[in-house]
């Protein structure tokens, strides 16, 4: 799910409708956004404060061989949330799990590996080694 969360939605459309056009997912909610609080602590272990809201969209929808897929993504793309969720209940079936694995979740575990990658060589190269110097006064 955290895979599918952070998915862009021609990483969800593409591959669902490619391999599983005929997946006759149904809503059994409609298609929800709201707000979510986020918290936070300072130093990591600190006492908690209430750091802002955040939007969230939620799906859920269900197979018609009974899988239930869930989704909670960033933003207010119901669209993605959608597809996130019928992701998800595609991979709950046994038949489809090595495909919505291949087609769908190594792609973005890849992107993901190569943006975190990339902002830790973005970051590394900017990189300051501070260091004392002793001058011969100094040496005693």
């Amino acid at each position: 799910m955290a895979l599918l969360a952070r998915a862009r939605r021609d990483e969800l459309a593409g591959p669902v409708a490619a391999r599983w056009p005929d997946h006759g997912a149904r809503d059994l909610k409609p298609v929800e956004t709201g707000l979510v609080m986020l918290r936070g602590r300072i130093g990591g272990d600190g006492a908690p404060f209430n750091l802002g809201e955040a939007t969230v969209t939620r799906a859920v929808v269900e197979l018609p061989t009974g899988e239930r897929g869930f989704a909670h993504i960033l933003g207010r793309d119901g669209e993605t949330a959608r597809l996130a969720a019928i992701a998800d209940a595609l991979w709950l079936r046994e038949a489809s799990r090595g495909g919505v694995e291949a087609a769908i979740l190594a792609p973005i575990a890849d992107r993901l590996a190569a943006e975190t990658a990339k902002a830790r060589a973005e970051t590394a190269a900017t990189r300051v080694d501070f260091f004392t110097l002793v001058r011969g006064e100094d040496a005693a």
